[in-house]
């Protein structure tokens, strides 16, 4: 039935659109006009007019102004302004679906034509253009152009949307949080398609993995729109893949750079014994797991030169008037190592305690995009857009080295034992997006956009080894011996592929920039079909007598598994843990917009259906239950944007919407993942989707071109929160549960981007300082779960029944300081610091359900810490370029804390759990534009 709706839509709007005669696809011409009486102020009210058509615009305050739905082809623009000499610029070229810039000054005395700058760029790479976007968008967005992260050091996405404010990530997680709310609550896509996670403990993907060399832009949509999944809560992502701008490019990266923690261990930098089958970056096993038991090693190789480097090339032509061809791509190999200590509680008591943990971690990341672009006619346009990504993570984990770690009941204290651990896991995960854009202009008023995509994610940890061994920090070394796979080599093999799509149709009825009339409806659909395959099996062995195999050491750890000792071992191996997981979400929206004079209101609605359904066979559930879980959501998500404009320089927004935010296939899988630290995470069957309501109301201020500062305020309603628990009755166990049954998020945003100094002068310089920062107050009720009339569980303890929202941030602070010269060779310079103060890691739960105020375990608090990144580059001549960065440099210690009140004493105190430092990463790199 979904397929046949899908099929009708289209049938019904190309019906629509073919009714329509044909007209070119346009181009623009953008820019920013600057009074050169005034010492490089801006110009307003100045006219800018194409050459011999009745074509033109006048500049606004900020001096910007645009001339849009340009046919293909060469123009001269005539610039003037009343008692000022007239600038005729010739030769300035359109490209469809492109934005040429055309920054010059106006004076009492003719300009020069070497004073005018031109460039064209994608319509969404120039920062003009995303300016003047942001001030006409309809809903509350932000965006950061290639342009202005090149010009400011930024190589990355997660490191460009911390330019936008609210916005920071987590140095211990690796999220991404936008107004406090993290992973679970965004929606990623790219070019507009959903994109999977390349780690399949996060629903969104490593923005970290997109170079901005492969990038237009970055946008953040912090207000729901109809025409989005409704799978969000505080904002939508959408990454702008490249495309060719101009006739061609051809460039060359090279970078090296050193982690202030792992050069440290530069003799004896650890790495997994599955290097031995790595070969470029990628991992290709030669030795089944479970034949690896005997067949290879156990022991921690080192590398060789733990020298962070990465390469990169770009290169795109132009064939002919009409096909245009771009590839980039990169491998770079990073090094990382911190140590720190490890403790866990169970009901206020010391379990497990490690001081000395230590993990070696190397990534090797491969990164291709290829773009294709082919333009049938002035009117129809077909883009395709391949992505392909290849992570290899290898991590060594050891901790007890020192002979004083401990694990709970593993050895007596008689025995004056104490516990070592080695994790050595390597994980690779391949990525390949591909989709296929079109975009069709059959009238002045009528335009469709269409893609399809297929997205394949294969994210494996092929040969993940684990020894628990006693000690006595001596010679004396012992197997563990309280479990069954303390000696183990598992295998986890995750299989996902996706087929998604969306159709969207805008029929315009007014379009007037004079008068400030835009009437349109827009209308489309979307589909997405996810599909996983789980899979994890262990192998492990064990003594058939106590304490008759030791190692001499626990570096060498490979002797006592040689064949000649198995008479004294057994070979053991689990059933496998599996689970078949499926996502099928499809919706139909419509979209009016009426802009009339200073008022614009957009009213838009979708229905989406949700269908989430997951097998399951896995070791330590109950056979009793059901082995799957099947969850439909069915509901209609309305938006309303409204924005007042009362001046040119300024916008007041309001916004309100209804969302989801639906569960993730491994919160709902009850699989049981190990951690390094012996921490287990698992599924919960019972789960269900949270319901969001949103409210926003913003104001923003211009005062010139490049320059805003704007307050947010906005509210949140959801409804049976997902958190992430310390389950029942089990230390370091965690698993996720609805525990309340309403949270509320309230917040204000500032943000400013000043122009401190903007001189035109190549002698000059430029400095400009943005800081944006938030404030959030949240809080949930901890619920008592009933079935009928009958007590089940419940979510309170230590007397505690509201808490803050797991994951959320009461502040958050955002500062960039930055420094350009104006001259043909220009030095840049930033400094960017970020604050997020603590969030809870994971919710507390109580141990004795009828007695929650004394046996209970506290929730977990990661805190805050300050990062400061500085980054510098220099130009020289037209194509060399070198760069500095020095990123993290206050290595700031990570650290997780827990309030334990030991029954013996019932004296509360702060206890660090998990503490650790990153290290600093410092790097310089050149690169070549032919």
């Amino acid at each position: 039935m979904m397929i046949r709706f899908f099929i009708l839509l289209i049938a019904v709007l190309m019906t629509n659109n073919v009714l329509h005669a044909q007209n070119d696809a346009s181009g623009a011409i953008v820019g920013k006009l600057i009074d050169k009486e005034m010492d490089g102020e801006p110009l307003p009210f100045a006219n800018v007019l194409i050459k011999g058509s009745s074509k033109g615009a006048t500049t606004d305050m900020e001096g910007l102004y645009s001339l849009n739905n340009l046919e293909p082809g060469i123009y001269e623009v005539v610039f003037s302004f009343v008692g000022y000499e007239t600038l005729e610029v010739p030769n300035v070229q359109v490209t469809a679906g492109k934005v040429t810039e055309v920054n010059t000054e106006l004076g009492s005395s003719a300009a020069s034509l070497d004073e005018v700058v031109i460039s064209t760029v994608s319509r969404r790479d120039s920062e003009v253009a995303l300016l003047l976007e942001q001030k006409s968008a309809v809903d509350i967005k932000e965006s950061i152009g290639a342009q202005q992260l090149a010009r400011i050091g930024v190589s990355d996405v997660a490191t460009a949307t911390t330019k936008i404010s609210g916005v920071t990530t987590s140095e211990a997680s690796g999220d991404l949080f936008v107004r406090g709310l993290g992973d679970r609550y965004l929606y990623t896509t790219m070019n507009g398609l959903p994109i999977p996670s390349d780690d399949v403990e996060r629903k969104n993907i490593d923005l970290g993995l997109f170079s901005t060399s492969i990038i237009q832009n970055v946008s953040i949509s912090k207000t729901y729109s109809a025409e989005n999944s409704a799978d969000q809560a505080s904002g939508t992502i959408d990454i702008t893949s490249r495309a060719l701008a101009g006739i061609s490019e051809f460039a060359i990266g090279i970078r090296s750079g050193i982690n202030t923690n792992a050069i440290e261990q530069f003799d004896n930098f650890k790495v997994s014994p599955n290097q031995y089958d790595v070969n470029f970056g990628f991992y290709d096993q030669t030795v089944s797991t479970e034949n690896a038991i005997k067949e290879q090693g156990w022991d921690p190789t080192t590398s060789s030169f733990p020298v962070n480097r990465r390469y990169a090339l770009t290169a795109g032509t132009k064939f002919g008037d009409n096909l245009r061809l771009l590839f980039t791509g990169l491998q770079s190999t990073s090094f990382e190592y911190n140590e720190g200590i490890f403790r866990e509680f169970r009901n206020n008591n010391l379990y497990d305690y490690f001081s000395d943990v230590e993990i070696f971690k190397k990534v090797d990341n491969t990164t291709g995009l290829l773009d294709l672009e082919y333009n049938l006619n002035h009117n129809h346009r077909i883009k395709a857009t391949s992505l392909f990504v290849n992570k290899l993570t290898d991590e060594v984990y050891e901790s007890g080295r020192n002979a004083e770690g401990v694990v709970f009941e593993e050895t007596s204290p008689a025995e004056n034992l104490n516990q070592f651990i080695r994790d050595q896991n390597i994980k690779q995960t391949r990525l390949w997006i591909n989709q296929l854009h079109g975009f069709h202009d059959f009238s002045e008023k009528n335009e469709l956009e269409w893609a399809v995509g297929y997205n394949r994610v294969n994210a494996d940890e092929p040969n993940r080894i684990r020894n628990e061994v006693n000690i006595d920090g001596e010679d004396f070394v012992q197997l563990g011996r309280m479990g069954g796979f303390q000696q183990r080599k598992s295998s986890q093999k995750i299989d996902d592929s996706e087929i998604n799509a969306f159709l969207k149709d805008r029929f315009t009825f007014l379009k007037d920039e004079d008068l400030n009339k835009n009437i349109f409806i827009e209308s489309g659909g979307n589909f997405r079909n996810k599909q996983r395959d789980f899979v994890s099996r262990f192998f492990g062995v064990t003594e058939r007598n106590y304490n008759t195999v030791n190692p001499s050491s626990i570096d060498n750890l490979s002797e006592a598994f040689l064949p000649e000792n198995f008479d004294n071992l057994r070979f053991r191996s689990l059933s496998p843990d599996e689970y078949q997981a499926s996502l099928q979400s499809y919706g139909g929206f419509a979209n009016f917009n009426f802009g009339t004079g200073k008022w614009n209101f957009n009213l838009g609605a979708r229905y989406q259906k949700d269908e989430l359904e997951v097998d399951f066979e896995v070791n330590n559930y109950p056979s009793t239950l059901p082995q799957f879980a099947n969850k439909s959501y069915d509901n209609i998500y309305p938006s309303v944007n409204l924005r007042y404009s009362p001046n040119e320089n300024s916008n007041i927004r309001l916004a309100a919407s209804k969302t989801i935010t639906l569960p993730e296939f491994k919160e709902i899988a009850p699989f049981e993942y190990v951690s390094q630290t012996g921490q287990i995470t698992r599924g919960n069957p019972d789960l269900e989707a949270s319901r969001n309501l949103n409210l926003d109301l913003k104001y923003e201020f211009f005062p010139s071109a490049g320059q805003l500062i704007s307050l947010t305020g906005f509210y949140k309603k959801i409804d049976d929160p997902i958190n992430r628990v310390q389950d029942r009755g089990a230390a370091g166990v965690f698993s996720y549960f609805n525990a309340g049954e309403e949270a509320n998020v309230y917040g204000i945003e500032l943000e400013t981007k000043l122009e401190v100094i903007e001189n035109d002068n190549p002698a000059g310089f430029d400095f400009e300082v943005g800081f944006n920062a938030s404030r959030m107050w949240h809080e949930q009720d901890l619920k008592d779960v009933y079935r009928g009339e009958a007590f089940i569980r419940t979510f309170q303890y230590n007397n505690k029944t509201e808490i803050g929202l797991q994951g959320a941030s009461d502040w958050i602070f955002n500062g960039s300081l930055n420094f350009s010269t104006e001259s043909h060779n220009p030095f840049r310079a930033s400094i960017v610091g970020n604050y997020a103060s603590e969030k809870i890691f994971a919710l507390g739960a109580p141990e004795v359900q009828t007695q929650t105020e004394v046996f209970y375990n506290d929730e977990i608090i990661e805190k805050g810490f300050v990062t400061l990144d500085v980054i510098m580059s220099q130009d020289f001549g037209a194509h060399w370029g070198l760069q500095f960065r020095g990123q993290n440099l206050l290595n700031p210690e990570i650290e997780r804390i827990q309030n334990i009140r030991p029954s013996s004493t019932g004296v509360e105190n702060t206890q660090t759990v998990r503490s650790y430092t990153r290290g600093a990463v410092l790097s310089l790199g050149i690169n070549y534009t032919f």
